[in-house]
């Protein structure tokens, strides 16, 4: 790939306070990473494997001393060197023909490019090849040394990796087939040794649980299903000794409909204080039969639900933008405020390190609430014109929330935010309002190196203005599993499995390109052991909106599958249940955190090493992205400071690298060419990266 682009670079400036499915051994979905620094890769066996087209001189038979696949995943040593042009000949082969990643600065930005075909000198070069090693002579990482949890670190938030834990679907420990508090805390070991900063716990407050605890009935109260107040305490403490932050879903664009506020709303009369708190509105039509707008719920069906008044005749119409069990609340009206900021002191007293903000671009209402373009409406999405959302009296409220916050240092908010318009989105992160905002654009991204550069440059882009810090994500429990995403569609006679090992080869390649990107992570439980979505049966939907949509969608409980934790078979140390909450499929042995823990090319190893490269290696230092030129299919990125490289390759033949120390590949190199659906990260050499870059850089101050 060529040199950074004058372009097409983005540099966003952030202060920095300071790092399976499958593995080799899953059949259905093998894949190995290739490690430097901390020393795993592994190769999946050749039978299993995706087909890896090499460059048409590369055919000959692999000699007595090369590495051949094998079931047992291989290492790779610390010190490997990715080939230049030259270097490969080293090997007999000559590698000329693959598509080049090429460093070096753009001749118009540096006076004194480097060329690009010497960069180093040969007696210093060390093939990726050559440096494999045997599982016992390189050690599996090692999670960073425990300490108690740094106060005066109140910028924590701004390079963190999160870790989402659905609390149903993580680890059930009293055996009810739900998983609960207890059973994260006797995870959190697992959470230590991973390398993460902060876990964010999706809902556990008191709830009916309509919508899986997004239906909140006590805000101020852990509900009986995941335990008690006194557990959390021992959560937050527990967590806290091992220098894991806390975070917990907040949602206060509705409560639940058995909320006290709202039956109190439903036993008052039109007009009433108790009404205020909610968005009741007369219907249309002569006798009020019709809802008062043509809004439609995110979940299928009208926005609004008409109640029966108090003496049986037919009442007024309620709002409700998710489930007729979720009505809007009024945040016009005082009192809602007043109510949540009580909420945000009695968890943040209690230690809670921030909060995840639902529907954070929701809440506020146009006055007049007018009809929407039903045409352009799609379930469980929202477009910046729609009135549901997005409407500017919503910064108040977060201007609101953020002095409840700033009385806390190192408390931080991170908001849910669909808004695609970049500068519609920064205003979400004015220093006065949220800390971080849910960017989901490398989420909606295809695997296609175009589709993926847009959505890194679009998001840096988007906090630009305001200093922000950018946010990155490939899942969550809303969104489809990246392995599923990525897998190709499987036409007729194909086998799903292949797909699926396809799918599991790019969502590794992207782990390493989301790890590698400057600013806060989010990983989704189970995206770290490489699981894909589950096509559950009709009768096994939860999901509100499989019944709201009349069955035409099955909604998001596909991803929401229970996470496997050992053994060979369902529950697979989830539970002592039999039944869980979802059922769990019979193919995920190999998928479960047992095995991927001790096997060096497993995804689970590679998230390890990646994030304890992202935090010991000075190369993931700055805040400036470059871009390099690159082949057709491929991108090639560096951290300008620190002058990491990270190179993505989502075509179908292998490509050359450029020169630098080899840290990491989601799947080993063949004599220093980057696999199909792979990607690597190098140290750049550092008299190649002397004063590269364009000169037209625009950094954000």
């Amino acid at each position: 790939m060529a040199a950074p682009e004058e372009s097409g670079q983005e540099n966003v400036e952030h202060t920095e306070p300071e790092s399976a499915g499958g593995s080799a051994q899953a059949d259905d979905s093998a894949q190995s990473d290739d490690t430097a620094q901390s020393g795993e890769s592994g190769q999946a066996d050749e039978a299993e494997q995706p087909s890896t087209p090499e460059p048409t001189d590369l055919d000959a038979e692999p000699e007595a001393d090369e590495q051949v696949p094998t079931d047992a995943p291989d290492e790779t040593g610390t010190s490997d060197t990715a080939d230049s042009p030259a270097d490969a000949d080293e090997h007999g082969e000559d590698a000329s023909t693959a598509p080049t990643i090429t460093p070096g600065p753009d001749a118009a930005a540096v006076d004194n490019p480097v060329d690009a075909d010497d960069p180093v000198d040969a007696d210093d070069a060390v093939d990726a090849d050559d440096a494999v090693a045997s599982p016992e002579q390189v050690a599996p990482a090692q999670p960073r040394v425990a300490t108690q949890l740094s106060t005066s670190d109140t910028t924590w938030w701004m390079n963190a990796i999160f870790y989402q834990i659905y609390p149903r679907s993580f680890s059930d420990a009293n055996g009810d087939g739900v998983g609960d508090l207890m059973g994260v805390i006797s995870r959190l070991g697992y959470l230590e040794l991973l390398g993460v900063d902060a876990i964010w716990l999706s809902p556990i407050m008191r709830s009916p649980m309509a919508d899986h605890g997004y239906d909140v009935s006590d805000p101020r109260d852990i509900d009986p299903v995941f335990g008690s107040l006194a557990l959390f305490d021992n959560l937050i403490a527990e967590a806290h000794a091992r220098n894991i932050r806390v975070t917990m879903d907040l949602v206060p664009n509705h409560t639940s409909d058995q909320h006290e506020w709202f039956q109190a709303a439903l036993a008052a009369a039109p007009g009433s204080p108790e009404r205020a708190r909610y968005i009741f509105r007369d219907g249309r039509g002569e006798n009020g039969d019709e809802p008062p707008n043509n809004w439609h719920s995110v979940f299928g069906g009208p926005a609004w639900r008409r109640i029966t008044e108090a003496d049986g005749s037919p009442g007024q119409w309620y709002m409700h933008i998710f489930a007729p069990e979720q009505p809007d609340l009024n945040w016009e009206n005082p009192e809602v405020f007043e109510d949540l900021e009580k909420t945000l002191r009695f968890w943040l007293d209690r230690g809670v390190d921030g909060f995840r903000i639902d529907v954070a671009h929701g809440m506020a209402k146009p006055e007049d609430l007018p009809d929407m373009d039903l045409d352009s409406t799609r379930l469980l999405e929202n477009s910046d014109d729609d009135p549901r959302f997005n409407n500017y009296a919503v910064h108040d409220i977060h201007r609101k929330i953020r002095t409840v916050m700033d009385d806390y240092p190192g408390a931080a908010n991170v908001g849910e935010i669909w808004v695609e318009d970049n500068e519609r989105f920064a205003e979400y992160l004015r220093p006065d309002e949220l800390h971080l905002g849910f960017n989901f654009r490398l989420a909606k991204a295809d695997f296609t190196a175009e589709s993926v550069r847009s959505a890194i440059e679009n998001s840096l882009d988007a906090v630009l203005s305001v200093n922000g810090t950018p946010t990155w994500t490939l899942s969550n429990h809303d969104v489809d599993r990246e392995v599923s995403r990525y897998a190709p569609e499987v036409a007729a006679g194909t086998d799903p499995e292949v797909a699926l090992a396809d799918g599991i080869l790019a969502a590794r390649a992207m782990a390493l390109v989301e790890l590698a990107l400057p600013g806060s992570i989010f990983i989704y439980n189970g995206a770290e052991l490489g699981l894909p979505n589950v096509d559950l049966p009709d009768e096994a939907l939860q999901d509100p909106v499989w019944e709201r949509s009349g069955h035409t969608e099955r909604g998001r409980d596909n991803c929401r599958v229970p996470i496997p934790w050992e053994g060979t078979e369902p529950p697979y140390g989830f539970s002592s249940a039999a039944g869980t909450w979802l059922p769990m499929p019979d193919s995920w042995g190999p998928f479960t955190a047992e095995a991927q823990l001790e096997d060096v090319g497993s995804t689970l190893s590679l998230y390890r090493q990646a994030i304890e490269l992202r935090y010991s290696r000075k190369e993931f230092t700055g805040s400036t992205v470059e871009w390099y030129g690159a082949p057709e299919g491929c991108l090639a990125f560096r951290r300008s400071e620190g002058h990491l490289i990270c190179a993505l390759n989502t075509t179908a033949e292998p490509v050359e690298l450029p020169p630098g120390e080899l840290l990491l590949s989601s799947y080993p190199l063949t004599d220093g060419l980057l696999p199909p659906r792979s990607a690597a990260w190098l140290a750049e050499y550092t008299d190649t990266a002397a004063d590269a870059g364009p000169e037209d850089t625009a950094t954000a101050e």
